[in-house]
This record gives C-alpha cells, structure tokens and sequence, in this order.
C-alpha cells in the first residue's frame, strides 16, 4: 500500500474573500492510496489559519508512506486511529489519507461510501453557494450568474447590516451568513436581531473561537449560531454543545470520514443541529463530505462551483442539491495526474 501525491495550484472563478484575507487561488494536494491494483482518491487544500501549507502537506504525506509500506488495511476507521496516534498529525493530510481509504474501501466492497455508513438517513439537505465579501453589487452580479435557492454570505465588512439589506432586495433565497470570527458578542445579538427581520436562517462561527462572549452570544442571540473555527475535533463537540446551536464539520478539520461520521452520532446525542462544509476543494475532496448527505441538517458543499475548473467528475450540482452517484467508492472520475 502506497501513496502518490500531486501538486495543483486551481484558479478560482472569481476573487474570493472573508474577514481574514482574499486570494484568487486555491493550492491542493490530491493523493491516490494505491492497494492490490485499485485505487483510491483524497484531497487536502492549503489554509493559512489552521497553518497548512504544501510544504507540510508534503512532509506528512512522505511519513503516511514510510508507515504505508508494511501496513494490513483492514478498514477506513482501524487506519484513522492507526495513524492519528502519531504526535502532531496533520489533520487536513489526515483526512486526504483517510477518505482515500473510505474509496478505496468502498470499491473493494463494491459499494457507495453512503451506503457503508451506519447513521439514521433522512432526506438530503440544500447545499449553499458561497458570496465572498465584495461591492455589493458585484455579490448581486454573482447571484445573477449563478441562480441558486440557498446562500452563504461572508461577513465582517464595515456595514454587514446594510449589506445583508442591500442583498435581500434583490433575491428571495434563503440566506445564512458567515462572519468568520469578525464580531463581538454585542454585535452578533444585535444583528442577530436585524437579520432574523430580513430572514436570515443562521449565523455561522461570529465570534473568535475561544471567545469569552460566545457563551452570552448563544444565550441571548435570536438566530442559531453554528460553531466553524470552534469546532475542528471530536473532543470540541461536547464543548460546542454549551455554546452553540449546532456544528460545522469539515473533513479537512477533523481528520476525515471517519471522525466526522462519529461527530454527527455525538452532535445528535448533544441535540446539536448539524452542517458539513468544505474548502475550496475539487470533486476529489467535496465526494468524500457529499456521503454525508443524508446524515445531516445543513450543507455548505459548493467547492467546485468556486473553481475555474475541477479535476473529477461524479458529482451533479442541480438548483441547490448536491447529487452523488452510485458507483462504489466516492463514485468520482479522477482526470487530473495519476
């Protein structure tokens, strides 16, 4: 069993910014788990605030093949504890290593990864396009390129308020925002306030995580507050619970399928509603989340719609859902190097 790793730098389709920073592209890794023939196929993005960079993406991925190179697979969730033991792990290379595993599991199996997956299904959530903050008019334009029933709209400009306005006059799409930690705690309760008035659905990760005003936040708030940067780890879940409404599992945080499949069994137990979001990945990495589907509340899965280009094909992006197909594995198509 061994890994190969490839190198992209994706153009996105339009200049994307939050609260923290802008960039026009995303640099990735996809790796190829390869095993008695087969092949299976994972993502990990860059991310300047978890501190992921190419250069430790690559270092983790040379250590994952040394111990590779003698290792009995047996399943995606025996690998995730075998090789999360080992002291600072990188997450997001992790879960590129872990959901590869999910494929190639799935293909050895015959089998959808969703089909594999021992969670109370329901009927599959929206998933959301993402507006990162820009004139407002051109977030308006991007509307009009991209008709789409649910938004994400990122936050922490100078007036979040009169920009969520300005929006609403111009689309009656369900709306949710996202202020990437840019407020205090009497801001989010008073936009909270604001923009229930205009029909906003939730407010996602308004405060720093860690923040001492997160708690009266989520006491007094009028909208849902959904925990993104407050929730990284199974062990955050239990936390979250005290402070938020419900949870933001990425894969590239957490490790994985493997984590993130007992983190909704946790939230649910916590009566924690439930979102899965994503990077701005390629079809390699939003398949893997995309098993999900049916075991979730909310999604925010739009990565390839970012992208000036994917390098897989599998998924369908329909007026809002996100459909997965029923090939074995993450039913996905690599195109990119082998």
């Amino acid at each position: 069993m061994y890994l190969k790793i490839h190198e992209f730098d994706m153009k996105l389709r339009y200049p994307f910014s939050i609260s923290r920073h802008t960039y026009q592209s995303q640099p990735n890794m996809i790796v190829a788990l390869h095993h008695r023939g087969m092949i299976g196929y994972g993502e990990a993005t860059t991310n300047p605030y978890y501190h992921i960079t190419i250069e430790n993406l690559t270092e983790q991925f040379k250590l994952f093949n040394t111990q590779l190179e003698n290792y009995v697979f047996t399943t995606p969730d025996q690998l995730f504890e075998d090789f999360s033991s080992c002291l600072s792990v990188n997450s997001f290379a992790l879960a590129a290593l872990n959901n590869a595993s999910w494929d190639l599991y799935g293909k050895m199996h015959n089998s959808p990864v969703k089909n594999l997956i021992d969670l109370p299904a329901a009927q599959p959530p929206l998933t959301s396009y993402t507006l990162g903050i820009d004139r407002p008019e051109a977030m308006v334009q991007k509307m009009k390129d991209l008709p789409w029933p649910v938004y994400k709209i990122k936050l922490g400009t100078t007036d979040d308020l009169g920009l969520i306005r300005f929006i609403r006059k111009h689309t009656d799409a369900i709306l949710r925002v996202d202020a990437n930690c840019a407020w205090t705690a009497d801001q989010t309760i008073s936009l909270s306030h604001e923009f229930k008035k205009l029909g906003v659905e939730y407010i996602e990760q308004p405060l720093a995580a860690g923040s001492p005003g997160q708690k009266d936040s989520f006491e007094r708030s009028v909208l849902p507050l959904f925990a993104d940067e407050s929730c990284c780890t199974e062990s955050d879940v239990d936390i979250c619970a005290r402070e938020f409404h419900g949870i933001n599992i990425k894969l590239l945080k957490c490790g994985g399928l493997s984590p993130a499949i007992r983190m909704i069994a946790e939230a649910r137990l916590l009566g924690l509603e439930v979102m899965v979001g994503c990077m701005s990945e390629t079809s390699v990495g939003i398949s893997a989340a995309a098993q999900l589907l049916s075991f979730i509340d909310y999604a925010d899965l739009d990565g390839p719609l970012l992208l000036a280009e994917d390098l897989a094909a599998g998924l369908r992006f329909e007026q809002g859902m996100l459909h997965t197909s029923n090939e074995p594995g993450l039913g996905i198509f690599y195109h990119g190097k082998h």
